[in-house]
C-alpha cells in the first residue's frame, strides 16, 4: 500500500483559521489531522480539535503530541474520549515526553520521561477499556479511576528520538511518529520499531519540513533549535553539536525563543534533518525516503497559516507522485 499524507497543525493562529486548513486537508485526501500540544505557546489543543471535529466528516483527529507532565493523564483520557464521541469514533492519541518549548514556560521538569510515558500509555489503555485503575506512579497516580464512555480501540501513537523511547513505542503503542530524525538514521529507527512491534499491525509515520526557499530554511532553523537541544547525545555527536552549541541554543531559547535560537543552527544541520531543494528535488527525496524505508505515513508540519493552504495543496500534489 502506498504511504499516506497527514498534516500536523501548529495552533499559533486563531482556531477558525486552523479549522479551514483541516477542512482543506480532508478535501485533499489527507489520512489524519494532528494538532500540536505546545502549552502556553499555542491555542489549546483540545478546543482546536473539537472545532475541527465539528467541521469535518471523515479525517481522524488527535493531539500530536501531548505528554504526561502538563496535564494529568486522566484529564487527557476524558478529553480524547469526548473528542472520539463527538467525532463518531475518529479520535486518536499521540503521546511523548514533551520538550522544552512546552515544559520550560510552565517550570515543569521532565523527570524519568520514558517511565512516565510508559505508565501513561498503560493506564490509558486500561481506562479506555473501561477498567478501574489504581496506580501509584512517580509522575501521576490514579485511585479507583473509571471512565465509562471511552471506545476501547482508540489508537495510541508515541513519538520520540532516543532508543529507549523508540523500543517502548514498538512494544506498547499502535504506531510511532519519527519527527525530525537525522535522515541517515531514519532506516535504523524504522527497523528498530518494526522489530519491537513484531508481527502485529503497526503504523510508522515520519515528519519533517519540506523547505523549498530561503524563508522555509529560516523557519527550519527555528524548528530545529528546540528539537536539537532535546536530542540524544549520539545525534549531537553525529552532527558535531558540542556542549557549547547546546548552551548557546538554550540561552537564546530562554531569551527570545526559537526565532532567536535559529542563528546557532548550521546549514548542514538543516540539510541533515529537513527535505530541501526545488519542488521536484523535494518530491524525489520524499518518495525515496518513504518507499526505501517502508514508512506508512508522511506527516506534514503546518507551522503558520500565512501560506499554509498553498503548502497543503502543493504537498498533496507532490505526494501523489508516490502513487504514480
Amino acid at each position: 500500500m502506498a504511504p499516506s499524507l497527514s498534516i500536523n497543525l501548529m495552533p499559533t493562529a486563531p482556531v477558525a483559521e486552523l479549522v479551514e486548513l483541516a477542512v482543506l486537508a480532508e478535501q485533499n485526501g489527507c489520512s489524519r489531522c494532528w494538532v500540536y500540544d505546545e502549552g502556553l505557546a499555542t491555542r489549546d489543543v483540545y478546543v482546536t480539535l473539537a472545532a475541527i471535529a465539528v467541521r469535518t466528516g471523515s479525517i481522524p483527529l488527535g493531539p500530536g503530541i501531548t505528554n504526561p507532565f502538563v496535564r494529568h493523564p486522566g484529564a487527557t483520557a476524558t478529553a480524547v474520549a469526548t473528542l472520539d464521541e463527538m467525532s463518531a469514533g475518529r479520535a486518536f492519541l499521540g503521546v511523548g515526553a514533551g520538550g522544552g518549548l512546552t515544559l520550560n514556560p510552565l517550570a515543569i521538569e521532565r523527570n524519568r520521561p520514558v517511565t512516565a510515558v510508559r505508565e501513561m500509555v498503560q493506564t490509558l489503555r486500561r481506562l479506555f477499556a473501561g477498567e478501574r485503575v489504581d496506580h501509584d506512579g512517580h509522575a501521576f497516580s490514579f485511585n479507583n479511576a473509571h471512565l465509562e464512555y471511552a471506545r476501547p480501540a482508540i489508537p495510541i501513537f508515541m513519538a520520540g528520538r532516543g532508543p529507549r523511547m523508540t523500543r517502548l513505542g514498538g512494544q506498547l503503542a499502535d504506531g510511532f511518529n519519527l519527527s525530525y530524525i537525522h535522515k541517515s538514521l531514519l532506516g535504523e529507527h524504522v527497523l528498530a520499531l518494526r522489530e519491537a512491534a513484531g508481527d502485529r499491525q503497526f503504523l510508522v509515520t515520519y515528519s519533517t519540513m519540506i523547505a523549498t526557499n530561503e524563508a522555509d530554511i529560516e523557519v527550519a532553523r527555528a524548528q530545529l533549535s528546540f528539537r536539537l537541544v532535546d536530542s540524544p547525545d549520539s545525534v549531537k555527536e553525529l552532527i558535531g553539536m558540542t556542549p557549547d552549541h547546546t548552551d548557546a541554543i538554550r540561552a537564546s531559547l530562554a531569551q527570545g525563543g526559537p526565532s532567536l535560537a535559529a542563528q546557532h543552527i548550521d546549514d548542514e544541520w538543516v540539510r541533515s534533518f529537513v527535505i530541501t531543494g526545488t519542488d521536484a528535488e523535494c518530491a524525489t527525496e520524499l518518495v525515496t525516503l518513504l518507499t526505501e524505508h517502508k514508512i506508512d505515513e508522511f506527516q506534514l508540519p503546518v507551522l503558520s497559516t500565512g501560506d499554509a493552504a498553498e503548502l497543503v495543496e502543493r504537498t498533496a500534489a507532490m505526494f501523489n507522485q508516490t502513487s504514480d
